[in-house]
Order: structure tokens, then C-alpha cells, then sequence
């Protein structure tokens, strides 16, 4: 996956870096998202987080990007599990702000982000960026929030088990839900069956947005999404940057009404002009995102596999 500069806003405040090496006057600690980061050598990620919440009134904290931790273990998490009472105004939460050049996305150690977010129930923002080592993989367990309103992972492969555990939480206030569900060569197994509860729509009843994105099955997706509940009260859905065809578009004209949709995003897909032409006319008053769609299929004999699913937008 690729991603050329770190985040410079988040949550509609500027981003404001601090590690190691910052020095001088500090920004207010309620105006700027704050990124706490570490790097490869020393010191090591916790002792850069030990000095940013000695250096800033973290009570005024509200939110919080953080990028490179290390490769070992899941030092992100435990630092901010430890400090969870110093943050009693945090609502975003970043995790894995991270560049190609720092350290492979689908290979950060995030482990078992649960216990932080039950650490901050006051959360309303969480996104979560790559898939995690074999032995620190990507962990969530069902979970309760009154107050989380954007929930996103982007992932070069998200865990089949991360993808059920959104299903089952009980998210009465969520608005917005982006899942990147990559590949099975970086973890990514997740199946259309999983998606199953989240396209009912059953614990979503303030879903506005939903993005199904990044998948080597776009095209079963989209089949199923043709049928389901949840796009009835959609305002925005996303099925981009993943291998949907002219397959997966036939099963969206051919299935429930969409022009109640603001937008359509289906960029970075391998379509025809004819099935786009039909696409549009159909949706004629809606956003259909399509810059880069119009591609030609890209056989990788490395993978052997069909397509390479699209990984930047």
C-alpha cells in the first residue's frame, strides 16, 4: 500500500508532530490533532510518548495521530492504555500514521486495539491504517459505543475476525464505516458472508456512509450490496480501489434503486466506457466517482493472480 506524506489534518484541526526532537514553544493543546511519533532507532516509541504527556496538557488533548511505533510489539496500544486518564477529552484517535518508507502497512503490529477503545469510551473518530504482523495481527473484539461516529481501517489485508467484530458491535451512532478489506496474501479473508451483518443494517440505523473498498472480490460485494437493507438509508457508497467490473456494476443497475445515493464511488476499478456510459445515465443526479475506473486487467504471475487490487487513491 502506498502513502506518500503523513496526515497534515485530522478531525478539522492541523496536525502538529511531536517527538524526540521537538523543541520551543508548543501549540495550544486543544487546537492542533497531535502526532506522537517514534522512530527506528532510539528512543523508542514508549519513552517519546512518556515525554509528550509530560510536555503537554493532555487533559485539553483531543485528538491524537500516532505513527511510527516499532515493529515488535503493539507499543501504541499499551502506551495509550497506560495513560488512558490523562486524555478525558480525546474524541479521534489515529492509529498507524505511517509512510511505505517508515514500515510496510499491512505489516504494523497493532494487536488487539479492543481494550483501547473501551480505554476512551468517549471516542467519536477512530481510524485505523494497516493489517498487522503474523504475530501481532490486527485484533477486535464486538464492542458498545454511544458516541463513535467514523469508523475506518485501511488495510492491505483486513482479518476476516476484525471484519465480523464491526458486525456485532453495537454502533447506534456510527455514520460513517470504511473497511478496506485487501487481500488474502496480507490477511485479508474476510468473505462476503462476513459482510453479511453490516449490510443488514440491523445495528447501523445512523449509517450514512459505507465503504466496502480495496477487495480482490469487489464484484460479490457489489452483488450483494445490490440487495442490501443498509443502502436504503445510505447518502454515500464507496466499492472503489478494489478489482469491481463491469460484473459488479450489471448487479448494482440490476438490483435496488441508487438515486437516492449523493455518491458513488467506484474509482481505481477495471470497467468498460459502455458500462460506465450506463452507469452514469442510470445515476444521473448522483456523484459517480470514476476518474480512474476505465483500466485494463494487470495479471501479476508473482501473486498468480487475476488482478492487483488498487492500493492509493
Amino acid at each position: 500500500m502506498a502513502f506518500d506524506e503523513h496526515l497534515s489534518e485530522f478531525d478539522g484541526l492541523p496536525v502538529f508532530t511531536f517527538d524526540w526532537d521537538t523543541e520551543g514553544e508548543l501549540p495550544d493543546a486543544a487546537e492542533v490533532a497531535w502526532a506522537v511519533r517514534g522512530d527506528w532507532g532510539e528512543p523508542a516509541f514508549p519513552e517519546v510518548f512518556e515525554r509528550f504527556v509530560a510536555s503537554v496538557d493532555t487533559t485539553k488533548v483531543t485528538s491524537l495521530v500516532i505513527g511510527f511505533w516499532g515493529y515488535e510489539e503493539p507499543a501504541a496500544a499499551k502506551a495509550l492504555i497506560t495513560h488512558a486518564r490523562r486524555f478525558p477529552s480525546l474524541r479521534a484517535l489515529f492509529l498507524g500514521d505511517i509512510l511505505d518508507e517508515e514500515y510496510h502497512l499491512s505489516w504494523i503490529g497493532h494487536g488487539d486495539i479492543t481494550p483501547v477503545l473501551q480505554a476512551f469510551p468517549g471516542l467519536e473518530r477512530v481510524e485505523v491504517r494497516g493489517g498487522g504482523a503474523p504475530d501481532q495481527s490486527l485484533e477486535l473484539s464486538p464492542f458498545s459505543s454511544e458516541t463513535l461516529r467514523v469508523l475506518r481501517f485501511e488495510s492491505g489485508g483486513l482479518p476476516a475476525s476484525v471484519v465480523q467484530a464491526v458486525g456485532a458491535s453495537d454502533l447506534p451512532a456510527l455514520e460513517h464505516l470504511d473497511l478496506w478489506l485487501g487481500i488474502r496474501q496480507y490477511g485479508g479473508d474476510a468473505t462476503v458472508d462476513d459482510l453479511a451483518p453490516i449490510l443488514s443494517g440491523e445495528r447501523l440505523p445512523s449509517l450514512r456512509h459505507l465503504g466496502l473498498r480495496n477487495s480482490e472480490l469487489q464484484d460479490e460485494i457489489a452483488e450483494a450490496v445490490a440487495s442490501a437493507p443498509v443502502v436504503a438509508w445510505l447518502t454515500s457508497l464507496s466499492l472503489s480501489l478494489g478489482t469491481l467490473t463491469d460484473r459488479g456494476v450489471e448487479a448494482l443497475l440490476s438490483g435496488q434503486p441508487l438515486t437516492h445515493l449523493a455518491t458513488l464511488d467506484v474509482d481505481y476499478a477495471f470497467l468498460s466506457k459502455p458500462m460506465l456510459d450506463r452507469l452514469r445515465s442510470a445515476l444521473s443526479d448522483v456523484d459517480v466517482k470514476a476518474a480512474d475506473a476505465l483500466r485494463e486487467a494487470e495479471w501479476s504471475d508473482e501473486w498468480d493472480a487475476g488482478f492487483y487490487v488498487a492500493a492509493t487513491e
